[in-house]
């Protein structure tokens, strides 16, 4: 019988000399069947497994959402959000990066997802913080960084993944994601305010851009944005208020963006959609081979009982709580650093939600850890897409890019930390 430790020494070799992340997990669940015939997983039960696990209605929310994020980022209506935002903050101190922060937090509450946060929000604000003077680099780690709130906010493509490995409620996953959200937001904005006091603005040039929104005048910037604002609104209204599950309030998104961009916006035409389509496709089915792969090598780790002898090593070895929970942080944070959330939450999820119920956690506030966890690695080297989205956007090196980021990514540890030791963070609104 081929141990489990072979097995995940050959599927980190894969991972190092560069197969896809899918094609590596699709390698790992297929050998330890191929080694030893009498091992019950065989090549078609892999591939079972592969079609069952994506055999799953919650699973539909997530190419909607991807969907939906896409029309709008086309519709522009990150633009519209970011406006509004800027109209009341604009003159403050930091009151143009606190906007673009925000803007973040709203347009992920649309798109589910990190870097299309960063795509949509930075392809817009950064060159408009570059006019205004702030330094090219910070506003660009800001939209990086920022754009994590994206997978913390409702609705969020890795809670609907967290919500299929452990079989915890979307919804209330939903819910408890907002005060994370908003903390690490406020962290960030923190940051920003204290960044602009020891760099300095250029408050004039910052005046006019904001004194040309003041003369539009409230109303008619309200005006513009009001729908773009009602998006988060209708979704996490449909789900709260019981009207739709989070896969139909998926659907619902997806005709309300192309509703407002198509007819009250104007700002695409019907012979886009076919553009959006093909993009929407191109970004989910890739998601779509590493669900199979994870769920197939869950599922093999799971008859090699992988996870029953992970925790009883780490209860063996750690046996007061906090460091527990601060060794299983850790690895989580090594782990988003190397690996993309999807395949991360769905294998690792049956292997260490065990561990912290044994030691009395609730399930949803383990899962509010564990995505915080991983969208630090959205901006930590070597893999942070979110990195890679912002440096593709502004030509600036990624190295460059985390070394800016690094203290808003210590504000988003600190938050990591109070969601960690404070359950009432996630848990108040339920």
């Amino acid at each position: 019988m081929m141990s489990a430790v072979v097995v995940f020494i050959l599927f980190v070799i894969c991972l190092m000399i560069a197969i896809p992340v899918s094609i590596s997990l699709g390698i790992a669940s297929v050998l330890p069947g191929a080694f030893d015939p009498s091992f019950t997983a065989s090549a078609t039960y892999v591939i079972r497994s592969m079609f069952g696990g994506l055999d799953s209605f919650p699973l539909l929310a997530v190419p909607m959402f991807v969907l939906s994020g896409i029309i709008m980022a086309r519709g522009g209506i990150s633009k519209k959000l970011f406006d509004v935002f800027a109209y009341f903050m604009g003159n403050r101190t930091a009151g143009m990066p606190c906007a673009v922060i925000v803007t973040c937090l709203f347009y992920g509450a649309i798109s589910g997802s990190g870097p299309a946060t960063v795509a949509a929000v930075g392809s817009m604000t950064i060159p408009i913080l570059a006019d205004l003077g702030y330094d090219r680099k910070f506003a660009t780690a800001v939209v990086a960084v920022a754009g994590g709130l994206g997978v913390i906010i409702p609705p969020s493509i890795p809670f609907i993944m967290y919500g299929m490995a452990s079989g915890a409620s979307v919804s209330d996953l939903f819910l408890a994601g907002i005060i994370p959200g908003l903390l690490i937001g406020g962290l960030l904005m923190i940051y920003a305010v204290y960044y602009c006091k020891k760099n300095g603005e250029d408050k004039e040039r910052i005046r006019e851009v904001v004194g040309e929104l003041h003369k539009k005048g409230f109303l008619a910037v309200l005006k513009e944005s009001f729908l773009a604002l009602l998006s988060p609104v209708i979704i996490l209204g449909c789900i709260y208020t019981g009207v739709a599950s989070p896969t139909e309030a998926a659907v619902i998104s997806v005709f309300y963006a192309l509703i407002i961009s198509l007819f009250a916006y104007r700002t695409i035409h019907l012979k886009d959609i076919w553009a959006i389509l093909v993009e929407s496709i191109r970004t989910y089915a890739p998601i779509m081979f590493i669900l199979a792969a994870s769920v197939a090598f869950s599922r093999v780790l799971t008859l090699m009982q992988v996870p029953q002898a992970i925790s009883a090593w780490i209860l063996g070895n750690f046996t007061n709580k906090i460091i527990l929970l601060l060794v299983i942080n850790l690895f989580l944070l090594l782990v988003g650093m190397v690996m993309d959330t999807t395949p991360a939450i769905l294998i690792l999820t049956p292997i260490l939600l065990p561990i912290v119920t044994q030691i009395g956690m609730n399930p949803i506030h383990f899962g509010i850890m564990m995505v915080v966890n991983l969208a630090v690695g959205f901006v930590t080297p070597p893999i942070g897409v979110n990195l890679f989205v912002a440096s593709s956007l502004t030509d600036i090196p990624v190295m460059d890019l985390a070394k800016h980021a690094m203290p808003m990514i210590l504000y988003f540890l600190l938050a990591l930390l109070l969601i960690t030791f404070v359950p009432q963070v996630s848990l108040a609104l339920l």
